[in-house]
């Protein structure tokens, strides 16, 4: 079955508008996993913007009682480790992070920044971290994951999901089948594929479809649409659209 990793840091963005103590993410977490969620993802970023570091320890807490995965999404800084190695959740994904970005623009540089990036995989592998590197869809940046030590690469699916929404069915179909042939590669060169970044109903069946693809991780939207559904709703008909999509690609 495809896997699917419910991200909550908006929960935490609405929470820090107003500097209250709700609504709480931990909650949010609780809630995803009863609904069918296989895993939270969460990220704790350099300027603290949502996802806090006394989150990230109420979130590995949650995940370790309920036997189920907590995916620490962190900038490749040695602050960033040191939090990792401390709290040793089950997998550690490294992303690039600016500060004056909105949110991920794109994916981590693995060919330029190899020996930080190696150095960073080696820690938070001592520690039984699975390490995932978040990368487009690139050949050399797939093989520089694998150089370094990775063990799994989420492939961006930013910009399939906006050009497809956008109606560029053209541009949509060029993009969808670099994301196909990144995954393959990745699985030959014993990486396990993951995929994330802008995904909503309307694009995740495509996606859904890749068969190398083992794990989902969805966030902003989900958070969105639970404000008009719930939560437990939103990630339901989620489910149901990966689940179809994989099926179909199975028949």
């Amino acid at each position: 079955m495809l896997r699917l990793g419910v991200n909550i840091d908006h929960v935490a963005t609405i929470r820090n508008a107003r500097g209250s103590s709700y609504p709480e993410p931990v909650r949010a977490a609780e809630l995803a996993l009863a609904a069918g969620a296989d895993g939270i993802t969460a990220h704790l970023r350099e300027d603290r913007r949502h996802i806090s570091d006394a989150d990230i320890a109420l979130l590995n807490d949650l995940c370790l009682k309920r036997g189920k995965p907590l995916n620490f999404e962190m900038a490749v800084t040695d602050e960033m480790v040191g939090i990792a190695v401390a709290a040793r959740p089950h997998a550690a994904c490294l992303v690039p992070e600016r500060r004056e970005e909105v949110t991920t623009e794109g994916g981590l540089d693995v060919v330029k920044g190899a020996n930080r990036i190696a150095d960073a995989t080696a820690r938070l592998r001592t520690v039984g971290a699975r390490v995932s590197l978040f990368i487009e869809a690139d050949p050399a940046q797939i093989q520089a994951s694998a150089d370094v030590g990775a063990q799994v690469v989420e492939l961006h699916t930013g910009a399939y999901c906006d050009v497809a929404r956008e109606g560029h069915v053209d541009r949509a179909a060029a993009i969808l089948e670099r994301l196909k042939t990144g995954a393959a590669l990745a699985q030959s060169l014993g990486l396990e594929v993951h995929a994330g970044h802008g995904i909503d109903y309307a694009t995740v069946k495509p996606i859904a479809a890749i068969p190398q693809i083992a794990e989902l991780n969805i966030g902003h939207f989900l958070i969105g649409e639970a404000i008009f559904v719930g939560l437990p709703q939103a990630i339901l008909r989620m489910r149901t659209l990966m689940d179809a999509a994989r099926l179909d690609t199975a028949a």
